[in-house]
Order: C-alpha cells, then structure tokens, then sequence
C-alpha cells in the first residue's frame, strides 16, 4: 500500500522550474497556485475557498512529507476534514440552516483559542521531539495556530484572520529554511492577504450590523 501510494505521488516530487538556484517540485508548484487562490477565495467570502483549499491541503502534504515537516504534513489531513465541515458550515450553518454570515469572535471564543494554542504547542512540541521532528517547537506552534485558524474560519469569525497572520509570520523563516523558497514566497503573500481579509470581513460585518441595526423597531421608531 506504502509502495502503490509512494508510485503515485512520485509525479509531484519530480522538479518542475529552479527558483533561486533550488529546485521547485510540482507538488510545491501546485501548492503555490492553489493556496494564492484559496486565500484570495477567503477574502471574498467565496465558499468556493474550501474545494480549492482541500486541493491546496492535498499537494502541501506531498511536499511536507518529503520535507519531514511531519506536524505540517499531519496538518494537512486534518485540513482536509476541517474543509469538508466548514465547507458544510458556510452553505448551512446559519439560523434555519441558512448560509453563515461574517461575525466577530466571543471573548470566551478567542481565550478557548489561545488557550489551545498554548497547551497544544507544549504537548505536540514534546511528542515532535520524540519523533525527531526537524523543526518541533516552530511546527507545533503553526500547527495549533493553524488549526485554531481553521476553526474561526469555518465559523466564519473575522478573528480567523489574525490567528493566520501570526501563523504566517512563522511560517515564512521556516520554509525558507528547509530550501523550500516557492512555499515561503507563497506566505509573505498570504501575510498580506491576511491584512486584506480582516478589513474586508470587518467592513463586511459593519455592514450587516447597520442593516440589522436599521431594520431595529428602535431604529424605525426613531426616524
């Protein structure tokens, strides 16, 4: 089975281009392309963002794997169920199964997520060591802010947009680290991305709240 998978996905380990001296996979090169146009997707609110972002999750974890970024590539599986939920979510999770609609994380929401962050670095970054992991601490902190992200984006909370950005600052050094120069260009754009997304979720959530607040009985008896 090992063997059938490893046949499969030798396509995508084979060099596509060499970017600064170092060869490009195609499998980072698909990567590339599909993560801008999730991110890109996202900012729009597009629900279209989670099939791209399943496919995105699929080609990053060909390449983590032969990178042995093993939190990352682990990460990726999860993503891909994580898509499929939130997927779900956007089209019904709203009252009456309607369609959700941008809104800004709860207090309690946001500690529940730092905590996890937090508690789940610690636990991953020791069991990351014991499976000789190449980078463990940085791994499992993008790991749990990933995952973090994940899970405001698929609730559609503006706040999902910081968790990435941080997530993202780090990522950046990392990849450029192992040699993989494609994947760190490809988050320095997701860093500004992640600028677009939360002005253009908060402008949409002002938005609605002023539709919301002018259709108020307050508001109509006013006027």
């Amino acid at each position: 089975m090992i063997e059938l998978l490893g046949r499969l996905v030798a396509p995508l380990n084979q060099v596509s281009l060499q970017l600064w001296n170092q060869p490009v996979t195609w499998a980072e090169l698909l990567g590339f392309v599909t993560g801008g146009a999730c991110v890109w997707l996202t900012v729009r609110s597009l629900v279209a963002n989670f099939p791209v972002g399943i496919a995105n999750c699929a080609f990053f974890l060909v390449l983590f794997a032969s990178a042995r970024l093993w939190a990352d590539a682990v990460l990726q599986v999860v993503f891909v169920v994580l898509g499929f939920l939130g997927w779900w979510k956007w089209l019904h999770g709203g009252e009456q199964r309607t369609p959700l609609v941008v809104v800004r994380a709860s207090r309690s929401g946001l500690a529940a997520c730092v905590g996890f962050v937090i508690l789940g670095t610690v636990g991953l970054t020791l069991l990351l060591r014991a499976a000789h992991d190449s980078a463990p601490f940085w791994d499992a902190l993008t790991t749990c802010l990933s995952l973090a992200a994940q899970w405001l984006l698929n609730t559609k909370k503006v706040e999902t947009w910081w968790f990435w950005a941080v997530a993202d600052c780090i990522y950046i050094p990392l990849y450029v680290s192992k040699g993989l120069y494609l994947t760190g260009l490809v988050y320095v754009l997701f860093l500004t991305m992640c600028i677009a997304g939360a002005r253009a979720w908060m402008n949409a959530h002002d938005r609605l709240a002023d539709e919301v607040a002018s259709k108020s009985p307050t508001a109509a008896g006013c006027g």
